[in-house]
Protein backbone atom coordinates (compact mmCIF):
# COMPACT_ATOMS: atom_id res chain seq x y z
CA UNK A 1 0.00 0.00 0.00
CA UNK A 2 1.51 3.41 -0.65
CA UNK A 3 1.13 4.53 3.13
CA UNK A 4 3.79 2.12 4.30
CA UNK A 5 6.86 4.14 3.06
CA UNK A 6 9.27 5.83 5.30
CA UNK A 7 9.14 9.34 5.89
CA UNK A 8 12.09 11.48 4.27
CA UNK A 9 12.15 13.18 7.89
CA UNK A 10 9.57 13.00 10.90
CA UNK A 11 11.00 15.52 12.94
CA UNK A 12 9.69 18.73 13.26
CA UNK A 13 11.27 22.35 14.22
CA UNK A 14 11.42 22.11 17.59
CA UNK A 15 12.94 18.23 17.84
CA UNK A 16 15.74 19.95 14.99
CA UNK A 17 16.37 22.98 17.62
CA UNK A 18 16.60 20.71 20.40
CA UNK A 19 19.46 18.61 19.36
CA UNK A 20 21.24 21.82 18.42
CA UNK A 21 20.89 22.65 21.83
CA UNK A 22 21.85 19.63 23.16
CA UNK A 23 24.59 19.62 21.07
CA UNK A 24 24.46 16.02 19.06
CA UNK A 25 24.33 15.42 15.31
CA UNK A 26 21.12 15.53 12.90
CA UNK A 27 18.99 12.50 13.25
CA UNK A 28 19.74 10.50 9.96
CA UNK A 29 16.52 10.55 7.74
CA UNK A 30 13.67 8.64 9.16
CA UNK A 31 15.17 7.22 12.41
CA UNK A 32 12.77 4.39 12.11
CA UNK A 33 9.82 6.77 12.42
CA UNK A 34 7.26 5.21 9.86
CA UNK A 35 3.43 6.68 9.23
CA UNK A 36 2.28 2.80 9.40
CA UNK A 37 3.03 0.40 12.16
CA UNK A 38 4.63 -2.96 10.60
CA UNK A 39 3.47 -5.91 11.66
CA UNK A 40 5.50 -6.78 14.59
CA UNK A 41 4.41 -3.91 16.37
CA UNK A 42 0.74 -3.96 15.68
CA UNK A 43 1.16 -7.77 16.97
CA UNK A 44 3.27 -6.11 20.19
CA UNK A 45 0.09 -3.77 20.93
CA UNK A 46 -1.98 -6.74 20.56
CA UNK A 47 -0.63 -8.83 23.41
CA UNK A 48 -0.45 -5.61 26.36
CA UNK A 49 -2.72 -5.60 29.41
CA UNK A 50 -2.21 -1.69 29.28
CA UNK A 51 -1.47 1.55 27.09
CA UNK A 52 -0.31 4.91 28.09
CA UNK A 53 -2.61 7.54 26.44
CA UNK A 54 -1.64 10.96 26.08
CA UNK A 55 -3.95 13.91 24.75
CA UNK A 56 -4.89 17.56 24.97
CA UNK A 57 -7.21 18.71 28.23
CA UNK A 58 -9.55 21.97 27.49
CA UNK A 59 -6.82 24.46 27.71
CA UNK A 60 -4.89 22.85 25.27
CA UNK A 61 -2.12 21.40 27.94
CA UNK A 62 -1.08 17.74 27.65
CA UNK A 63 -2.62 15.46 30.06
CA UNK A 64 -2.21 11.43 30.26
CA UNK A 65 -4.18 8.15 31.60
CA UNK A 66 -3.59 4.40 30.98
CA UNK A 67 -5.89 2.38 28.92
CA UNK A 68 -6.15 -0.98 30.21
CA UNK A 69 -8.00 -4.24 29.37
CA UNK A 70 -7.98 -8.00 29.35
CA UNK A 71 -6.42 -10.13 26.55
CA UNK A 72 -6.65 -8.67 23.40
CA UNK A 73 -8.44 -5.34 23.93
CA UNK A 74 -6.00 -3.83 21.42
CA UNK A 75 -6.61 -4.92 18.08
CA UNK A 76 -4.66 -3.72 14.59
CA UNK A 77 -7.15 -4.43 11.73
CA UNK A 78 -4.79 -2.62 9.07
CA UNK A 79 -1.29 -1.45 9.65
CA UNK A 80 -2.05 2.82 10.30
CA UNK A 81 -5.01 1.88 12.61
CA UNK A 82 -5.27 0.99 16.71
CA UNK A 83 -9.04 -0.47 17.90
CA UNK A 84 -8.76 0.05 21.68
CA UNK A 85 -11.52 -1.58 23.40
CA UNK A 86 -11.53 0.39 26.81
CA UNK A 87 -12.08 4.01 28.14
CA UNK A 88 -11.52 5.96 31.11
CA UNK A 89 -13.57 8.20 33.09
CA UNK A 90 -10.65 10.41 34.49
CA UNK A 91 -10.00 13.96 33.19
CA UNK A 92 -7.67 12.37 30.51
CA UNK A 93 -9.77 9.69 29.61
CA UNK A 94 -12.73 12.36 28.87
CA UNK A 95 -10.82 14.01 26.83
CA UNK A 96 -10.04 11.43 24.44
CA UNK A 97 -13.14 12.25 21.89
CA UNK A 98 -13.08 12.56 18.12
CA UNK A 99 -10.07 13.71 16.10
CA UNK A 100 -8.47 14.88 18.99
CA UNK A 101 -4.77 14.32 19.18
CA UNK A 102 -3.52 11.41 20.88
CA UNK A 103 -0.08 9.80 21.59
CA UNK A 104 0.24 5.82 22.81
CA UNK A 105 3.07 3.95 24.17
CA UNK A 106 2.85 0.12 24.52
CA UNK A 107 5.29 -0.80 27.54
CA UNK A 108 6.08 -4.46 27.96
CA UNK A 109 8.21 -4.47 31.56
CA UNK A 110 9.34 -7.64 31.31
CA UNK A 111 10.35 -8.27 28.26
CA UNK A 112 11.45 -4.15 28.53
CA UNK A 113 10.15 -3.92 25.30
CA UNK A 114 8.22 -0.32 24.18
CA UNK A 115 7.00 1.10 20.86
CA UNK A 116 5.02 4.15 20.50
CA UNK A 117 2.13 5.66 17.82
CA UNK A 118 0.95 9.54 17.65
CA UNK A 119 -2.29 10.17 15.62
CA UNK A 120 -5.76 11.17 15.71
CA UNK A 121 -8.85 8.99 16.98
CA UNK A 122 -11.13 8.44 14.32
CA UNK A 123 -13.92 7.35 16.22
CA UNK A 124 -14.51 7.50 20.60
CA UNK A 125 -17.46 5.79 21.88
CA UNK A 126 -18.11 3.65 25.02
CA UNK A 127 -16.66 0.93 23.54
CA UNK A 128 -13.41 2.50 22.98
CA UNK A 129 -11.38 4.18 20.39
CA UNK A 130 -9.89 3.94 17.18
CA UNK A 131 -6.93 5.72 16.41
CA UNK A 132 -5.60 6.36 12.78
CA UNK A 133 -1.72 5.99 13.05
CA UNK A 134 0.69 9.02 11.62
CA UNK A 135 3.47 8.09 13.43
CA UNK A 136 5.03 4.42 14.57
CA UNK A 137 8.33 3.35 16.09
CA UNK A 138 10.10 1.74 18.21
CA UNK A 139 12.57 2.50 21.78
CA UNK A 140 15.46 1.15 23.02
CA UNK A 141 15.12 -0.71 26.22
CA UNK A 142 17.15 1.57 28.11
CA UNK A 143 15.92 2.70 32.01
CA UNK A 144 12.68 -0.05 31.84
CA UNK A 145 12.50 -1.72 35.21
CA UNK A 146 11.27 -5.09 34.55
CA UNK A 147 7.76 -6.68 36.55
CA UNK A 148 5.26 -8.10 35.18
CA UNK A 149 2.31 -6.02 34.77
CA UNK A 150 -1.72 -7.43 34.35
CA UNK A 151 -5.02 -5.72 34.05
CA UNK A 152 -6.99 -5.40 37.59
CA UNK A 153 -10.57 -5.49 36.60
CA UNK A 154 -11.07 -4.44 40.53
CA UNK A 155 -9.92 -0.57 39.62
CA UNK A 156 -12.73 1.86 40.75
CA UNK A 157 -13.27 4.98 38.70
CA UNK A 158 -12.48 7.67 41.54
CA UNK A 159 -10.80 10.51 41.00
CA UNK A 160 -8.84 12.26 43.64
CA UNK A 161 -8.06 15.98 42.56
CA UNK A 162 -5.27 18.50 44.26
CA UNK A 163 -3.48 21.47 43.44
CA UNK A 164 0.65 21.95 43.56
CA UNK A 165 2.53 18.70 44.79
CA UNK A 166 0.88 17.59 47.95
CA UNK A 167 1.99 15.34 50.42
CA UNK A 168 0.80 12.18 49.08
CA UNK A 169 1.93 13.07 45.42
CA UNK A 170 5.55 14.02 46.96
CA UNK A 171 5.75 10.16 48.72
CA UNK A 172 4.79 9.05 45.27
CA UNK A 173 7.66 11.04 43.48
CA UNK A 174 10.21 10.16 46.34
CA UNK A 175 9.52 6.35 45.31
CA UNK A 176 8.83 6.54 41.59
CA UNK A 177 11.66 4.17 39.71
CA UNK A 178 9.56 5.47 36.84
CA UNK A 179 6.84 7.90 35.02
CA UNK A 180 5.45 8.96 31.85
CA UNK A 181 5.53 12.09 30.17
CA UNK A 182 3.37 13.68 27.72
CA UNK A 183 4.07 16.63 25.97
CA UNK A 184 3.05 18.82 22.98
CA UNK A 185 4.07 21.01 19.83
CA UNK A 186 1.28 23.35 19.51
CA UNK A 187 -0.94 23.40 16.79
CA UNK A 188 0.09 23.80 13.21
CA UNK A 189 3.58 22.43 13.07
CA UNK A 190 4.41 20.10 10.62
CA UNK A 191 4.74 16.39 11.94
CA UNK A 192 3.98 17.74 15.45
CA UNK A 193 1.45 16.24 17.71
CA UNK A 194 0.97 14.80 20.76
CA UNK A 195 3.22 12.40 22.49
CA UNK A 196 3.79 10.44 25.68
CA UNK A 197 7.61 8.65 26.31
CA UNK A 198 9.05 6.74 28.98
CA UNK A 199 11.26 7.65 31.72
CA UNK A 200 13.26 5.64 34.32
CA UNK A 201 16.45 5.72 36.81
CA UNK A 202 17.10 4.12 40.29
CA UNK A 203 13.91 4.70 42.92
CA UNK A 204 14.18 8.70 43.73
CA UNK A 205 16.15 9.82 40.53
CA UNK A 206 13.71 12.50 40.48
CA UNK A 207 13.95 15.35 42.71
CA UNK A 208 11.17 17.80 44.72
CA UNK A 209 11.58 20.64 46.28
CA UNK A 210 8.11 22.78 47.20
CA UNK A 211 6.26 22.22 43.87
CA UNK A 212 9.41 21.77 41.40
CA UNK A 213 10.67 18.82 40.09
CA UNK A 214 14.18 18.41 38.80
CA UNK A 215 14.80 15.65 36.70
CA UNK A 216 18.03 14.30 35.19
CA UNK A 217 17.57 13.72 31.39
CA UNK A 218 20.10 10.28 30.29
CA UNK A 219 20.89 9.83 27.04
CA UNK A 220 18.56 8.31 25.04
CA UNK A 221 17.90 7.45 21.33
CA UNK A 222 18.64 11.20 20.22
CA UNK A 223 15.09 11.70 18.78
CA UNK A 224 14.15 14.28 21.00
CA UNK A 225 10.60 13.59 20.73
CA UNK A 226 10.19 15.09 24.49
CA UNK A 227 12.37 17.97 24.65
CA UNK A 228 11.48 19.36 21.04
CA UNK A 229 8.29 19.66 22.15
CA UNK A 230 9.25 21.50 25.52
CA UNK A 231 11.12 23.63 22.79
CA UNK A 232 7.90 24.74 21.57
CA UNK A 233 5.46 24.16 24.01
CA UNK A 234 6.29 23.89 27.92
CA UNK A 235 3.17 22.43 29.54
CA UNK A 236 3.79 18.96 29.75
CA UNK A 237 1.67 16.08 32.02
CA UNK A 238 4.02 13.23 34.11
CA UNK A 239 1.92 10.38 34.43
CA UNK A 240 3.42 7.59 37.85
CA UNK A 241 2.02 4.31 38.44
CA UNK A 242 2.64 2.88 41.49
CA UNK A 243 2.49 -1.05 39.98
CA UNK A 244 2.47 -2.54 43.54
CA UNK A 245 -0.94 -0.24 44.87
CA UNK A 246 -2.56 -0.27 40.89
CA UNK A 247 -2.71 3.77 41.55
CA UNK A 248 -1.78 6.13 39.27
CA UNK A 249 -1.34 10.16 39.99
CA UNK A 250 -1.17 12.85 37.04
CA UNK A 251 1.21 16.24 37.53
CA UNK A 252 0.08 18.99 35.17
CA UNK A 253 2.25 22.08 34.83
CA UNK A 254 5.41 23.50 32.90
CA UNK A 255 8.90 22.49 31.97
CA UNK A 256 11.46 24.05 30.80
CA UNK A 257 15.34 22.26 29.73
CA UNK A 258 18.55 22.99 31.64
CA UNK A 259 20.96 22.70 28.72
CA UNK A 260 24.27 22.83 30.30
CA UNK A 261 23.45 21.22 33.97
CA UNK A 262 25.20 18.29 34.09
CA UNK A 263 25.64 17.92 38.21
CA UNK A 264 22.73 14.93 38.56
CA UNK A 265 24.66 11.41 38.24
CA UNK A 266 24.83 9.81 34.64
CA UNK A 267 22.49 12.63 33.36
CA UNK A 268 23.19 14.42 30.18
CA UNK A 269 21.65 17.35 30.82
CA UNK A 270 18.10 18.09 32.93
CA UNK A 271 14.68 19.88 33.52
CA UNK A 272 12.45 21.07 35.93
CA UNK A 273 9.07 20.62 35.96
CA UNK A 274 6.58 22.77 37.84
CA UNK A 275 3.61 21.17 39.45
CA UNK A 276 0.30 23.21 38.65
CA UNK A 277 -2.28 20.35 39.69
CA UNK A 278 -2.88 16.71 39.65
CA UNK A 279 -5.10 13.84 40.37
CA UNK A 280 -4.94 10.40 41.85
CA UNK A 281 -6.94 7.20 40.25
CA UNK A 282 -6.66 3.59 40.22
CA UNK A 283 -4.51 2.64 37.28
CA UNK A 284 -6.24 -0.65 36.15
CA UNK A 285 -3.25 -2.70 36.48
CA UNK A 286 -0.83 -4.28 39.45
CA UNK A 287 1.94 -6.17 39.12
CA UNK A 288 1.62 -10.22 39.32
Amino acid sequence: MAAETAFETPWHRGEDAARRLAGVEQAPGGGGVRPFMPDQHRLFFAQQPFLVAATLDEAGSPTATLLAGGAGFVASPDPRTLAIAAVREDPAGRRMIRDAPIGLLGLQPHTRRRNRVNGRIAYAGPEGLIVRVDQSFGNCPQYIHPREVLFDAAARSDVEHFEGLDAAARTTVAAADTFFVATASGEGVENGGVDVSHRGGPAGFVRAEGDVLTIPDYRGNRYFNTLGNLVLEPRAALLLVDFATGRMTQLQGEADVLWGARDLPGAERAWRFRVRRGWRADAGVRVA
